[in-house]
């Protein structure tokens, strides 16, 4: 099966009550954990990628390593289809770049420049997405915190403005929208004794005044304690590390959200099993050795997410 773009999956998102699982890639053991994790369950999938992924591992090592896995799912007769993303494009020649070399969605994030930049950037980005058949999400809001060129503090934050969202929307021919409800970029996304919360109310408004249209979470990572204590008592200092329950994002997902960007979590799984398998195999030096158990607990994180968070399990 080719590439697909994500408009029929979140058009049956949306029906069905359930979100799309994005998950940012970085290298094969990340991208063979996630759809290998996809393929057993059945679930669509995005995998996005950002301008610091694509500058670590090369557009063309990407777009093979995920061409592969399109024919590990064809070879396991599962016919997967999956989006590639571009995550947090921030200027229209890198979207430029990447519709060009094969990818089937790219965000655009004009949500540090006035409302008025933000959609002529948007407008520019779509019309050349659409002229080759890729669709588009747009943001509106500012979420905190920081993840690979994306870095935010605290003050500059703001929530969406649902008085925005229409003309957004009708002036610029975005796919889809990111909103800021809460959620934040990293592991650190909440203060300690601070108790977690998403602006449904937001979500809520927005879903009325843009009825049947996709709605993307980014910085939606629930930091899974089992995998910073991981970290933590082989070595590693992250404490505080406070992510997004679980339980607000799958009722998120039963809404208006058919996208639910997780990136966090999967660097957290990663790291934890490569520092407890160092600290247990201190003679080991075959990084397939220490790998292989990064990938399992990967797709472990992953079939987790596809069947208890996002609800996109047995929709492929």
């Amino acid at each position: 099966m080719a590439l697909v773009t994500s408009t029929e999956m979140f058009k049956k998102a949306y029906e069905g009550g359930y979100a799309i699982g994005a998950f940012n890639v970085n290298n094969m053991e990340i991208i063979q954990g996630i759809t290998e994790a996809a393929i057993e369950e059945r679930a669509p999938l995005i995998l996005q990628v950002s301008s610091g992924a694509r500058k670590y591992a090369k557009h063309v090592y990407l777009m093979k390593l995920i061409e592969a896995a399109l024919l590990d799912a064809q070879d396991s007769g599962v016919d997967l289809p999956i989006c590639v993303h571009l995550d947090h494009g921030d200027t229209f020649e890198l979207c430029k770049s990447c519709i060009d070399g094969g990818f089937t969605s790219v965000m655009i994030d004009g949500s540090h420049f006035s409302f008025e930049e933000n959609i002529k950037l948007t407008k520019q980005v779509v019309e050349y997405a659409h002229d080759h058949g890729v669709v588009v999400e747009g943001e509106l809001g500012r979420l905190a915190g920081i993840e690979d060129a994306v870095n935010v503090s605290a003050k500059d934050a703001s929530y969406t403005d649902p008085d925005q969202v229409q003309e957004f929307v009708a002036k610029t021919g975005v796919d889809s929208l990111a909103i800021a409800i809460g959620t934040s970029h990293g592991a650190y996304k909440f203060k300690p004794g601070q108790k977690p919360q998403l602006r449904f109310d937001i979500l809520e408004e927005v879903s009325r005044r843009l009825p049947g249209f996709p709605i993307v979470l980014h910085g939606a990572s629930s930091v899974i304690p089992e995998f910073v204590k991981m970290i933590n008592d082989n070595g590693g200092k992250m404490p505080d590390a406070i992510g997004i329950p679980e339980d607000m994002l799958r009722e998120a997902a039963r809404s208006a959200v058919c996208k639910i960007n997780i990136d966090s979590d999967l660097r957290l799984a990663m790291t934890g099993s490569i520092r407890q398998y160092f600290n247990e195999h201190p003679d080991h030096f075959d990084p397939r050795q220490y790998l292989k158990p990064a990938r399992e607990n990967i797709k472990r994180l992953v079939k987790h997410k596809l069947v208890n968070v996002l609800g996109c399990n047995g929709k492929a």
